[in-house]
């Protein structure tokens, strides 16, 4: 199976409301890094057991971990949970700087240093998240300079 069919896979099984909104978000990500790497993730650990929920990615980065280990990992992720949906900015140095940058034009979301989880996308301002993800996805900010990780 493919990567795009894990993910259409993923967003088919969701609840209707949610497969819409998960849909919408894939839709916009695409229209603005069409080419993106993409990445499927099941929320499984290398024993098979659950420790997350699944999750969507898109776009590359080297995530260097400050035992000196290194791997690929996505830039902007998205992923279903209980309450919501949780948008995932991958690579952010300051933890701070989405909450500054985009979360008064944002809307009605809870901004953590990489997380913005929200009930619904039709509390956001989806021509801010665009913005949002055109800037972390685009062409220079996808190459390979390593991001530290505590």
């Amino acid at each position: 199976m493919t990567v795009q069919d894990q993910i259409d896979q993923y967003i088919a099984g969701q609840p209707p409301s949610k497969r819409d909104e998960l849909g919408a978000l894939n839709r916009i990500i695409l229209g603005v890094s069409p080419g993106c790497e993409l990445w499927f993730l099941d929320g499984r650990n290398d024993q098979g057991k659950a420790v997350s929920n699944p999750n969507i990615g898109y776009g590359s980065q080297l995530i260097q971990y400050v035992n000196g280990e290194s791997r690929a990992f996505y830039r902007v992720g998205l992923s279903a949970n209980t309450s919501g949906i949780s948008i995932y900015v991958m690579g952010v140095a300051d933890k701070t700087f989405l909450a500054r940058t985009y979360g008064e034009r944002l809307g009605k979301a809870k901004i953590t240093g990489y997380c913005i989880k929200v009930k619904s996308i039709k509390d956001l301002d989806l021509d801010v998240l665009e913005e949002l993800f055109a800037n972390h996805l685009r062409e220079d900010a996808t190459g390979t300079t390593p991001v530290p990780i505590a």
